[in-house]
């Protein structure tokens, strides 16, 4: 089958470069000219382990290609997927589609037969049956259908995600779009994983719902954290005390310094906006917000106490300032929240991240990038563990503690434990909702 997928962001080129792996033609298209000469000579973007790989396999197979030049792409297509980005619109929350219209309208003037046109970005209730009335406008003549397609890709575990899934979510109008839709995902309904097709308004929503959810989750076990601080209680404990619950489960119960990434922010405010255009306040999601930045905020107030008080004047460490481990991404990540305050009490601080320096660099002014955890160290008052990466997983905390003018960590990710930070020698450690160590 022939596909062509708009848009090489992170949903578009990991989407595009797996459905070539299941043996359709893809065409990735974007308007980036830098973007597309740095794939047509192999090098990705973005960084998701694996996709550099998989991507040069199917080029060399002469199934995936890219370019810069929409129509010759959609020319012949059976399925047209539009991936571009649906931001926050500034000002108001809501989901910004203007990206997504603007595609849908060039497909419309490329169309030279049928294609179902699917949407692949997360967009709110309603939005495709905009995009069919944005393409019969511009091209009445058009034999079109349009489906929702939503993704579900966990960064740093996206093609796994996308050749393993929990589900695939379809939203169709019609049975000759959902003929096509099965033809796509064909290879997943083989090995018996639950496609689900519904119609187009339960599937848009089926994706915010989803991680709204999520992100509840998160904040939920954040702020039981908080209070098992005040008790003497250990969230880790507690975690796993109610995720042994089946109908809770052990996912997205850790303890830490709050969500971030591309999709929880925007997406939990674009639905609590749908919620208050429909008269429906989703008075859970509206507090889900609020706490989530409350989190961060609770986390600058910890450091504080960790340097006695004040940033000013202190030498501080911070690794990881990706939102999460295995992804460059920075997108609403805490360190976006916390780092700059360290900054700007007066804190010389230090970085280091895998993978983060190429975003974080016109991100976070004012710091200095570390080759490693120690050399970030370095005479430092305190360190603070913010990402989760594997390399901080397995540090020398002895041979860390000894390399500070002041032993003390902030372990935002509960990878320790006090007895650890003892046997090392740090005269403090703070963690997230366990027992800790203050300074004496």
């Amino acid at each position: 089958m022939r596909i062509t997928m708009i848009g090489t962001g992170y949903v578009g080129l990991v989407s595009g470069v797996c459905f070539s792996d299941f043996g359709h033609d893809v065409i990735c298209v974007d308007k980036d000219p830098k973007k597309i000469e740095m794939l047509k000579a192999g090098k990705v973007p973005i960084y998701e382990p694996g996709l550099e790989a998989l991507m040069a396999r199917n080029v060399e197979a002469g199934r995936l290609s890219f370019t810069t030049e929409l129509a010759p792409a959609v020319d012949g297509a059976e399925a047209v997927f539009i991936a571009v980005g649906t931001p926050t619109r500034r000002g108001d929350g809501h989901a910004d589609l203007t990206y997504v219209m603007a595609a849908a309208e060039e497909v419309a003037n490329a169309l030279t037969g049928y294609a179902v046109i699917v949407t692949k970005s997360t967009v709110p209730v309603g939005t495709n049956r905009r995009v069919k009335q944005v393409v019969a406008k511009a091209n009445p003549q058009a034999e079109f259908d349009v489906a929702s397609n939503p993704e579900f890709l966990r960064e740093g575990a996206a093609i796994d995600d996308f050749m393993k899934p929990d589900r695939v979510v379809v939203g169709v109008q019609t049975e000759r779009a959902a003929e096509v839709m099965a033809d796509i995902y064909r290879p997943l309904f083989l090995r018996e994983f639950p496609i689900v097709t519904t119609d187009l308004e339960s599937a848009e929503m089926i994706k915010y719902a989803a991680n709204a959810f999520l992100a509840t989750k998160i904040t939920f076990i954040n702020e039981i954290a908080a209070l098992c601080e005040r008790v003497g209680a250990d969230v880790k404990e507690v975690s796993k005390g109610i995720g042994l619950d089946g109908r809770i489960g052990n996912k997205f119960l850790h303890a830490g310094p709050g969500y971030g990434g591309s999709c929880f922010p925007k997406d939990t405010q674009a639905l609590a906006r749908i919620g208050q255009d429909n008269a429906v306040p989703q008075s859970i999601v509206e507090t889900v917000i609020r706490v989530n930045d409350t989190v961060k905020h609770r986390m600058i107030e910890k450091l504080r106490d960790l340097c006695g008080g004040t940033f000013n004047g202190k030498t501080i460490a911070v690794l990881g300032v990706t939102f999460k481990p295995n992804t460059d991404d920075m997108r609403d990540a805490p360190s976006l929240t916390i780092v700059p305050a360290l900054v700007g009490g007066g804190a010389k601080v230090r970085v280091v991240d895998p993978q983060g320096k190429r975003e974080g660099e016109g991100l976070l002014p004012g710091v200095v990038w570390a080759e490693d955890p120690y050399k970030a160290a370095q005479n430092a008052d305190l360190v603070v563990i913010l990402t989760e990466w594997n390399e901080f997983r397995a540090l020398d905390l002895k041979k860390l503690a000894k390399k500070m003018a002041s032993p003390r960590m902030a372990d935002l990710r509960n990878i320790y434990s006090v007895q650890d930070a003892k046997r090392a020698g740090f005269e403090a450690y703070e963690c997230i909702g366990r027992p800790g160590m203050a300074p004496a």
